[in-house]
């Protein structure tokens, strides 16, 4: 049998928006091939079946999202200012489409990973870097004299990343551009003054 020829990422990234619109039990094989423009065929061979997609998935969204936040911290602006231009880009992000997404990670967390145990591990690893990775900006910040010596990095990413799974959380059911925006910068203002 030959191998399937395809762009690999591409489809990855097809599956997910898939994934996060109708979540994984909702999500048909048929829904896939749709969206993946691959054949049910090609899909059982180069990932087994719709969960070996599904983790195959998940990391290429958590390879997406890990470049995704380096960038925001590439430019020359103080790492706080990186921070807020960050958060500012979750709230535009949860209203892009004009119908509200969750996060890949948090809706298959919710919907999944008690039910299987290297899905939950997976999503733990790759939220816990994340949350690491805010919390390192936050040292960063604070070596730099943008927060007060006194301030608990540790804890002060914990409550970010808090604030950005209740901000995405609450767009789906309030898909207010202006309340999100008030709830994001106050989420900052708490953080980060």
């Amino acid at each position: 049998m030959r191998n399937a020829e395809f762009d690999r990422e591409q489809v990855l990234r097809a599956a997910m928006h898939a994934f996060m619109q109708k979540g994984y039990a909702k999500t048909s094989m048929q829904d896939l091939t749709k969206a993946t423009g691959l054949h049910p065929g090609s899909i059982y061979c180069a990932f087994d079946n719709k969960r070996g997609l599904l983790l195959a998935a998940l990391d290429q969204y958590q390879q997406d999202r890990t470049a995704e936040l380096q960038g925001f911290f590439s430019d020359k602006g103080t790492v706080l200012s990186q921070l807020k231009n960050y958060l500012d880009s979750i709230v535009s992000e949860c209203l892009n489409t004009g119908v509200p997404q969750a996060c890949l990670l948090t809706r298959a967390l919710n919907e999944i990973a008690s039910q299987d145990e290297e899905i939950q591990a997976m999503i733990t690893a790759n939220l816990g870097g994340w949350q690491q990775a805010i919390t390192e900006k936050f040292s960063q910040a604070q070596a730099n004299g943008e927060l007060g010596k006194q301030r608990d990095c540790a804890h002060l990413g914990r409550y970010f990343v808090l604030g950005i799974y209740g901000l995405r959380t609450f767009a789906q059911t309030t898909p207010e551009t202006a309340i999100l925006q008030q709830l994001a910068d106050q989420l900052f203002q708490d953080v980060c003054v």
